[in-house]
């Protein structure tokens, strides 16, 4: 197979894509415009089509996964410019530069497509998006583009990540419950929680498939991927982001993380949105159905309160 791109590499996603590498037979590039000490990266400036195309040619590049966004969903109402510029101009550079080379682009899309309307059903693929914000808006454009570029492609819109990297919920709560008598969290928006490593692994099996689809080294010669599409992954299972943060409370005193005599002392309450005022309403309802990239790649999905066990465990170490 070709080399794997991957942008966004010193982020959650990023680098759990990085554990996966590390097993792998294929050659991966990881990049980024963020350099982190003793972290191998290249710079790519996903927003420099030119940039973009060179790297591919240089590299004999034949899949890109997309882990690089804007993703301050606040920050964003006063960017649009620049959440446009990265959630949907940076995609369709990236769809174009596959689409010369007859390549695939895995795309990490959000949750977030969705919102407006009072869903109450888990949420498929082929739902109207309904973005209740500019971030959640550019990620749609994002899609929209990618696909009018007739490349081949899988997108997939995530929900809630969180990993032992970066800023996340889980790590945010693990610090507060540790430092904080008492902490109030919305109940009334509900998802699903996804452990980044999860998706990554996913990502793995897709790109297992592909090779088998692409037997000229990450290039399909006068066909395209049967299943490129949309597909959406979270872990199994419902929550409130009071539910959360109440079970990674749990969790962190049932596995004794530092600060645990601390956390178990943290009094966590519910509380309504508009509590923490917000430039933007968020999604009362974003859980996404996951029956579509389950049958079509036999991917099998745990359930959330699982994966957050097996990433504290992983913090803690």
């Amino acid at each position: 197979m070709k080399t794997i791109l991957v942008t966004g590499a010193n982020g959650q996603l990023g680098n759990s894509m990085r554990i996966i590498a590390a097993s792998s037979s294929d050659r991966y590039i990881f990049t980024d415009v963020n350099q982190v000490d003793g972290v191998d990266t290249t710079y790519l400036d996903i927003t420099d089509f030119d940039a973009v195309r060179r790297m591919v040619a240089e590299h004999g590049v034949g899949v890109i996964v997309n882990c690089a966004a804007y993703t301050n969903v606040d920050a964003a109402e006063n960017n649009e410019a620049l959440a446009e510029q990265l959630n949907a101009e940076a995609p369709e550079h990236l769809a174009k530069a596959m689409q010369e080379v007859g390549g695939l682009l895995i795309h990490i899309s959000t949750d977030y497509v969705f919102g407006k309307e009072p869903y109450n059903r888990p949420c498929k693929e082929d739902q109207r998006g309904t973005p209740t914000g500019v971030y959640g808006l550019s990620k749609l454009h994002g899609e929209q583009r990618i696909l009018a570029t007739g490349c081949q492609h899988v997108i997939i819109r995530t929900a809630w990540l969180y990993s032992p990297f970066g800023k996340n919920f889980c790590k945010t709560m693990l610090q507060l419950t540790a430092t904080k008598p008492q902490l109030k969290v919305v109940f009334d928006q509900v998802g699903t929680p996804t452990y980044a490593q999860d998706l990554a692994e996913a990502i793995a099996i897709i790109l297992e498939d592909y090779k088998k689809a692409s037997p000229f080294g990450g290039r399909l010669e006068g066909a395209s991927y049967s299943k490129s599409g949309i597909y959406h992954y979270s872990n199994e299972g419902v929550c409130s982001w009071f539910d959360f943060a109440k079970m990674i409370q749990h969790i962190a005193v049932e596995l004794g993380v530092q600060g645990s005599e601390h956390i178990v002392q943290c009094d966590i309450l519910p509380c309504h949105s508009d509590e923490f005022p917000s430039p933007v309403t968020r999604p009362a309802y974003s859980v996404l159905d996951k029956t579509k990239i389950k049958s079509t790649f036999g991917i099998e999905v745990s359930y959330w309160t699982d994966s957050l066990h097996r990433c504290i465990a992983a913090i803690n170490l």
